[in-house]
């Protein structure tokens, strides 16, 4: 309800309440009923974004666009480990992805999304894509089927989310093998670029979402986990914690990186 107001530079007022999503009664008179608030010329509404991540156990980019607040839900078949299960769906994400659906919270509470989601953010499984296993796809020589088909099979994952009916997608993994046949991806991101010393080489597949900016470049930096790297003597380097760095752990989004996605991206215009 908007009314005019003598005072407010813009002459006008919004009439509002500070639970206004949750009221069920949706009561004239309310003990919460904060009166007029005025709205300047140069503010704008924010936008409200139904946001499904979908792959996402950690919950790291989940909470990020929660603490912006948006209507944001992890999905994993694994529980999480964010400590927000009333916002995790434990399940299979491919049902939920072209929305108008019912879906189940780890905190036993049912949601129904109505419409398509606004955004979708998600992170397959790489172990049979990544580049950095290229040296398991071939056993003396010649591919490895059983490695293969596994690999098909995550490429057809992977596509059915890119496919998914929304229109703002971004799609995270490690550089693919060229024998897979993804398609090219848009971006490639390093934690360095957003406030953590480390090297890790991401890529990004987007679509109708711009680049990531960088937020907090280091100039110094190591890689995360060993790949390869030598020391001058030739001889391979270890890094320390990497011991600690097992395959769940390495896949955790970068904090940095989770927040700059929901702060860059939920700027977007929700239409």
């Amino acid at each position: 309800m908007r009314k005019k107001c003598d005072t407010c530079l813009c002459q006008t007022c919004l009439n509002t309440c500070c639970d206004r999503k949750n009221c069920t009664g949706k009561k004239e008179a309310c003990g919460n009923y904060r009166g007029f608030r005025q709205v300047s010329v140069f503010e704008q509404e924010k936008q409200h974004m139904r946001v499904l991540v979908a792959c996402e156990e950690s919950q790291r980019v989940c909470v990020e666009f929660r603490r912006l607040g948006h209507e944001a839900y992890s999905c994993d078949i694994e529980p999480c480990s964010g400590g927000h299960p009333e916002w995790h769906i434990q399940a299979n994400a491919l049902p939920l992805l072209d929305g108008d659906c019912v879906f189940r919270t780890m905190d036993g509470v049912e949601h129904r999304t109505a419409g398509k989601w606004d955004m979708i953010i998600a992170f397959p499984p790489c172990t049979y894509m990544t580049n950095a296993g290229a040296v398991r796809m071939r056993v003396n020589g010649e591919i490895s089927q059983e490695r293969y088909l596994k690999a098909m099979e995550a490429k057809a994952f992977f596509t059915q989310i890119m496919n998914a009916d929304c229109e703002k997608i971004a799609i995270e993994n490690p550089t693919p093998m060229k024998l897979i046949g993804l398609p090219p991806y848009n971006q490639a991101i390093h934690p360095y670029q957003f406030g953590h010393p480390y090297t890790k080489r991401t890529c990004l597949w987007l679509k109708g979402l711009p680049e990531l900016k960088p937020t907090e470049i280091l100039e110094h930096h190591e890689p995360y986990v060993n790949g390869g790297c030598k020391d001058a003597k030739g001889n391979y380097r270890r890094f320390q914690g990497r011991n600690e760095r097992d395959s769940k752990i390495r896949a955790k989004t970068f904090t940095g990186i989770a927040k700059a996605m929901a702060e860059q991206w939920s700027k977007l215009t929700v239409l």
